[in-house]
């Protein structure tokens, strides 16, 4: 099988010739394989560990975004962002954020909202084309829509979760003006491609390690009347919603499902709730799982033997399909270089033999240190 049939042929649950996989790491854990495996770019490192999914974008040709004598820099809403050196690597983090004392309409800058009309679409039926049917062909990502932590990155985490149960008029109209955005940046994207894209990706951290961040009460006045619109606007092109939600989320699930999810991104299985045994037994029916292996337990601190264990059982529980094997949130700096590639390994995706026409693809170097901004934005 090729990765797009294999990918298609999971997700509707009628078998595969191995299970399909999603790669997700931090520019130290992506260095790392690159090195070991003497590779150059991110295309080589997604061919050889066997990544079924490629990802099309629109290009950004909207206002400069700034840098700053600090090492600071802009985001697409006039937050600014700087690297800060943790033990095991370093993370972008929010270091100036522009909403954060704004209580007022009358007081918030409108000046830095992004518009659709900031990226150029005409190349993306185009690069699906070249990808043709060997990949699962996705757009978007984990930072798209993203309203508690993204807004949180211009406004603060505190601020935000205040917001959503007061029903604060700035936090509405940050909520609403992100949603349009997004909204209008995949419509516009989807009706590019004409078809051709597989999977939309978005995001929202409803879950926290233990338990969700909001209620219910508020995810439905506040999100779900988005995400049914989004989630409607997506299936009417042809594709199919992913969505990354960090932590313990399994209330939210019924809900997302009404609403019309077709896949969860990334199953953190930080409680017994999130063991993706568990939620294939509550949800596997009508929900299509992505991710689910630990990086802060077996892929992070245990051995090859405990990865492939994990990976086994989940391929025992889903033997036609109904997930895509992957990390549980980017494969963190410091773990170990044979955990991950006995995940990889154990899942039958990992490429033997190097030959020259991988050694040809992409870039003949790309700047695989750098986080992709997209993600955060």
């Amino acid at each position: 099988m090729k990765s797009r049939e294999r990918v298609l042929s999971a997700f509707a649950r009628k078998g595969y010739d191995r299970i399909p996989v999603k790669h997700e790491g931090t520019p130290e854990v992506n260095r790392m394989v690159i090195d070991h495996f003497g590779l150059r770019n991110m295309d080589q490192l997604l061919k050889v560990l066997g990544d079924d999914f490629r990802y099309v974008e629109a290009r950004y040709i909207g206002p400069e975004l700034r840098s700053f004598p600090d090492g600071s820099f802009e985001g697409y809403w006039g937050e600014r962002y700087a690297y800060v050196q943790f033990s095991s690597g370093k993370y972008m983090e929010s270091v100036y954020k522009p909403y954060a004392e704004v209580q007022e309409l009358s007081k918030l800058d409108r000046s830095h909202f992004p518009s659709a009309d900031w990226f150029d679409y005409s190349t993306i039926k185009r690069q699906c084309e070249l990808l043709g049917d060997e990949y699962a062909v996705c757009f978007g990502g984990p930072g798209d829509f993203d309203f508690i932590n993204s807004i949180s990155r211009a406004r603060g985490m505190e601020e935000v979760l205040i917001d959503l149960i007061e029903d604060n008029e700035v936090m509405m109209e940050l909520m609403e003006a992100r949603f349009s955005f997004y909204y209008e940046m995949h419509r516009r994207a989807l009706e590019a491609a004409e078809g051709l894209i597989d999977f939309v990706h978005i995001g929202e951290d409803l879950g926290n390690q233990r338990g969700p961040m909001i209620s219910a009460e508020l995810f439905e006045r506040h999100f779900a009347p988005k995400y049914r619109k989004y989630f409607e606007m997506a299936h009417s092109h042809g594709a199919k919603a992913i969505m990354h939600m960090c932590g313990t989320v399994d209330s939210f699930l019924p809900r997302l499902i009404e609403l019309g999810l077709d896949v969860q991104d990334v199953v953190q299985p930080t409680t017994p709730e999130m063991d993706i045994a568990s939620l294939k037994g509550k949800f596997g029916a009508s929900l299509v799982f992505q991710g689910s292996l630990d990086v802060q337990k077996e892929i992070a601190v245990g051995t090859p033997e405990d990865v492939r264990r994990e990976v086994r059982r989940r391929i025992d529980l889903f033997p036609r399909g109904g997930l895509f094997l992957g990390p549980s949130h980017a494969i963190q700096a410091g773990s170990p270089l044979e955990n991950i590639l006995a995940l990889y390994e154990e899942a039958g995706s990992l490429m033997k033999d190097i030959d020259d026409s991988v050694l040809a693809l992409g870039e003949v170097e790309d700047d695989v240190d750098k986080v992709n901004l997209a993600k955060l934005f």
